[in-house]
């Protein structure tokens, strides 16, 4: 079993860790205690080594990557939630009677200059022919009236009707903005969940790694076993058992030896043996 199989990791946030990772590795040259880094083990033997052990340095910040993870699902739900609440019920809201009244002066607002146009042609339509017949009817001049009388108004509702849909466009921007970004806390406090693991993981979990790498002779960049740690190396933030090499010379685990018997063959044995 690899040792970047890290159940707690999501897969979603490896990315992240590698961008940590890479970043320690980039500025390595700027830490003192990872001057090392090229002598012995280059920066990518470095990274291999502790993508391998991602299971091991991920869970020295596991108590902010549990609570980045919470945050951010709940922000998640909120945003689901409200969206489903936008897409599904907005309808039903809508039949209330501030939405009514939207709708009913959005109706008026575009009826009104079609009505008004239409009645203003008719009337002067009418009204002209009137004017041609040789005695003129009396009420042609009040049709004519009429007639532009609706023209005006034709004219006044196509302006108010352009000013409000310029006020709708508006305010329903606004209303798209304010919904891409939730209202609350949440996005501040997910971004700060994230730098928070970010920064364990990387003070806590990779540098002290790269450390303990570095001052291992005994450290094989093949090697999917973490480094083991030196006494003067400051510990990974866990406590995990000492992965060591069956090279390394522990008193406990040196074999018992043997001594065999001492064969001694027919031809080579005492004086009453010897060949006359």
């Amino acid at each position: 079993m690899h040792m970047n199989s890290a159940p707690h990791l999501l897969n979603e946030d490896r990315a992240e860790y590698q961008r940590v990772l890479d970043e320690a590795l980039r500025n390595a040259h700027e830490r003192p205690d990872l001057a090392a880094v090229g002598l012995r083990l280059n920066a990518e033997q470095l990274r291999t080594m502790a993508l391998n052990a991602t299971a091991l340095i991920a869970a020295s910040a596991a108590a902010e990557y549990e609570h980045y993870v919470k945050v951010r699902r709940d922000m998640r739900t909120s945003t689901a939630a409200a969206s489903v609440h936008g897409s599904v019920l907005s309808p039903a809201v809508g039949r209330s009677a501030e939405d009514g009244g939207a709708g009913f002066a959005a109706v008026i607002a575009v009826l009104a200059p079609l009505l008004a146009g239409t009645a203003a042609l008719i009337f002067l339509l009418v009204g002209y022919i009137l004017k041609m017949l040789s005695p003129t009817p009396s009420f042609a001049d009040a049709l004519l009236t009429a007639g532009w009388f609706f023209g005006a108004l034709t004219a006044a509702a196509i302006l108010v009707a352009a000013v409000g849909l310029l006020l709708t466009a508006l305010r329903n921007g606004a209303a798209q903005v304010a919904e891409e970004v939730p209202s609350g806390e949440l996005p501040d406090e997910v971004s700060r969940a994230k730098d928070a693991w970010r920064h364990a993981l990387l003070e806590r979990g990779i540098l002290p790694f790269l450390r303990a790498a570095l001052a291992d002779p005994s450290a094989d960049p093949a090697s999917t076993a973490p480094p083991r740690p030196v006494s003067r190396i400051p510990k990974i933030g866990f406590s995990g058992p000492d992965f060591s090499s069956p090279a390394e010379g522990s008193t406990a685990g040196q074999r018992p030896t043997f001594t065999s018997p001492d064969f001694t063959s027919p031809d080579f044995g005492g004086p009453e043996h010897r060949p006359e």
